[in-house]
């Protein structure tokens, strides 16, 4: 290969590894939220008097919104192709539709819209801040009741801008690098879009539940011990459980693979 292959292959790796990070951190990304929980004495047992945490996603609408935002968008211009074939403004125009700068834009607003319209139809203040009431449970220095369901509701709002600002940054990012790098559409596919963002959810919820099966399994009669050792015995022998990084590190091989196999198609062009 030409080094300006090999100086591609190695711009494309390391933004690809980028991007595969800053979605599973973005993907991951909580803010918790103190809960305290009052004292109260019940009998001889003594219940509350403890603080945990109420987790709000950065993304909490997940990948829904760019569905949405496709399906509505290629729905009039695939109509429109498909009924007037043999019309050529329209068929210009129905390419006009699905592709180009204004096609992204009004993507953008789209998702901005279904983030925000997912959120509002999804998480339910109101109903969190009177559970919270009920168990006795404050939020420090907010008052129960409306007044905490406010504060959810603004510090949801604010998460739900920055997790839209993600997701628009994430569908635009394989034009982007389709056209600056000048590869195909299918290989710039790699560096963002849906398919990305599903293949890390998915990757991360496999974890989560294989994790939480070996933790909570027991089988006795296969091992001398008696049970399948999890991730708190190995964390205890000094081994060192599978996290994020482990992800990364996966995806990064993958990325290799793919990356290598675009270039040794370009170079053969």
């Amino acid at each position: 290969a030409s080094p300006a292959s090999a100086f591609t292959l190695v711009l494309l790796m390391g933004f690809m590894i980028l991007v595969i990070a800053g979605v599973i951190a973005l993907t991951q990304a909580t803010r918790r939220i103190a809960i305290t929980y009052a004292k109260r004495v019940v009998g001889r047992k003594v219940y509350g008097g403890q603080t945990q945490y109420l987790p709000l996603k950065i993304n909490y609408s997940g990948v829904m919104p760019i569905i949405f935002a496709q399906a509505i968008l290629l729905f009039p211009s695939t109509i429109l192709a498909s009924l007037f074939k043999d019309v050529n403004w329209i068929q210009r125009m129905a390419l006009f539709i699905s592709s180009g700068w204004v096609y992204y834009v009004a993507s953008s607003l789209l998702i901005f819209f279904f983030s925000y319209f997912w959120v509002a139809t999804m998480f339910q203040p109101t109903q969190i801040s009177e559970d919270l009431k009920k168990s006795g449970g404050y939020v420090p220095g907010i008052r129960p009741g409306k007044p905490t369901a406010d504060f959810l509701d603004f510090t949801m709002s604010r998460l739900t801008f920055a997790g839209a600002i993600f997701l628009t940054g994430l569908y635009v990012m394989p034009g982007v690098v389709s056209s600056s790098m000048k590869i195909s559409s299918s290989a710039a596919q790699f560096f963002g879009g849906t398919s990305l963002l599903i293949l890390v959810g998915v990757v991360l919820d496999v974890m989560r539940q294989v994790e939480t099966h070996l933790l909570q399994s027991h089988y006795d009669g296969f091992l001398k011990k008696g049970r399948i050792r999890g991730r708190v015995d190995r964390i205890q022998q000094g081994a060192r459980a599978v996290d994020s990084t482990t992800v990364v590190w996966l995806w990064v091989a993958l990325a290799i693979m793919v990356l290598i196999g675009v270039v040794y198609k370009l170079a053969l062009k």
